[in-house]
């Protein structure tokens, strides 16, 4: 039989008290049970159908399912839970003997397995921008992606541990929402070529027949000096900031600071003085800036390194002090763990990557942030990772989900918000600065926030 390594259950024991506020044991009994315990206390919670499937780099196995409630619990979201298992579900899976509680399903693997991506190391099953898409994931396959299937186990075990040791209050959780805006294009004029702004001017006026739009692009081309012009359609940044603070909330905006695709990657620099004079607003304002490293850098950690410290240094030089530097991969694109060590090496505060483009939900099935771990290196790492939930492309889009903006679209949000209210986790929505050109993208996003 595998097991974790000390590492890896020195992690999941953060995990745990971060979770339930109390610092459990774990350990391997003689008979390679893997044991919960509490100090200055002989009981136990004790998992003796430990799963090797959980420390593989694998999707292909089945998936269980469990009822809460035919053993006398009751399940944060629904009654009946997933359970992914090489094997078939014991009956009861749960039993309260005099030492405690035996648990004959593996909770601890699966969030190990779920937290630390391992899912996706080595896979070569990807995507034509080098992702590991929703598609191939074990919680697509078994229909469990848009459930957070970590924090409903936890939830579970949550109850064990009171049942054992009663006297324990375990941590309370508020549910609450990131909003963050990945800045691919500050500008829809400023930025580009008087070649680029040519060819866009002939399109407005021979193909999309938009004679405002025509005029809009050399008039805002050539009035964009040291600030945004109001009327550049991208320039949505104070309407964002107005909205987040009308709700109780802040935004994060992430700004690429490198071009590394020039098919991919924005046209602007961080030490431009219209971005300077952004970034002042967005920090004089209370809002966080973060860096969005460009197309080319995610498994190249040397540049992920280079344009942190090239943000750093910009917002240094504008008396930008944060007690956090976070953001987001461009396009989402992840190599796991090459990116992570990156992130971690480039002195980050937290990664908000972890969302599938394709589809929306819990790639890392939890909607709580957790600290990292390299689960190739076996090592616990200072970065934190923040689980993006939905992204307004994902949605949307045609190739992607197709939702459109109406109604199907804010009932998707809506349900994945709720979810995460129900555990009374975190909802990370990623919405575009660029995502607003159309009004009913604007109500959509106004709806969201107020469901």
């Amino acid at each position: 039989m595998k097991k974790l390594s000390s590492q890896a259950l020195l992690w999941l024991e953060i995990i745990i008290k971060e979770r339930f506020g109390h610092p459990l044991k774990l350990q391997y009994s003689e008979c390679n049970w893997l044991t919960i315990g509490l100090e200055g206390t002989n009981k136990l919670v004790s998992f003796d159908c430990l799963d090797d499937v959980f420390l593989q780099s694998f999707s292909d196995f089945k998936c269980e399912v469990w009822k809460a409630s035919r053993e006398g619990f009751c399940a944060p979201i629904y009654d009946v839970l997933p359970a992914p298992s090489s094997r078939a579900l014991s009956d009861p899976l749960i039993e309260f003997v005099d030492k405690g509680a035996l648990v004959h399903y593996d909770i601890l693997g699966l969030t190990y397995w779920m937290l630390s991506r391992l899912e996706e190391v080595g896979r070569t099953d990807l995507d034509s921008h080098s992702r590991f898409p929703a598609v191939s994931s074990h919680a697509f396959k078994n229909n469990y992606l848009e459930r957070p299937i970590v924090d409903e186990w936890l939830n579970i075990l949550g109850k064990i541990i009171e049942r054992v040791w009663p006297h324990l209050s375990l941590k309370q959780h508020q549910f609450c929402t990131h909003l963050s805006h990945d800045v691919d294009s500050p500008s829809l004029y400023a930025f580009k070529p008087w070649s680029t702004i040519g060819r866009m001017m002939i399109g407005d006026i021979l193909k999309r027949h938009d004679f405002r739009a025509f005029a809009t692009a050399p008039y805002v081309k050539l009035a964009t000096r040291n600030q945004l012009h109001p009327i550049d359609p991208y320039n949505t940044f104070d309407w964002l900031m107005d909205l987040s603070e009308e709700n109780g909330l802040k935004s994060a905006f992430y700004f690429i600071c490198g071009q590394t695709d020039k098919m991919y990657d924005s046209d602007y620099t961080p030490e431009h003085p219209v971005i300077r004079k952004l970034l002042r607003r967005i920090y004089n304002r209370g809002h966080e800036i973060g860096l969005h490293p460009s197309y080319s850098t995610f498994n190249r950690p040397e540049l992920i390194k280079k344009e942190a410290e090239r943000l750093f240094q910009v917002c240094a030089e504008e008396n930008i002090e944060q007690s956090q530097w976070g953001g987001r991969m461009h396009y989402l694109r992840w190599e796991q763990p090459t990116t992570l060590r990156a992130w971690d090496d480039a002195g980050m505060s937290y990664d908000t990557t972890m969302g599938y483009a394709d589809r929306v939900g819990f790639r890392c099935g939890t909607c709580f942030e957790y600290p990292a771990f390299d689960p190739v290196k076996n090592k616990l790492l200072k970065l934190r990772i923040r689980p993006l939930i939905a992204m307004e492309c994902t949605v949307i889009d045609d190739c992607y989900m197709g939702l459109g903006t109406g109604e199907q679209a804010l009932v998707k949000f809506c349900n994945l918000k709720d979810v995460c209210r129900l555990v009374n986790g975190e909802f990370t929505l990623l919405w575009h600065n660029s995502q607003f050109l159309s009004q009913l993208k604007r109500e959509l996003y106004r709806d969201v926030l107020a469901c």
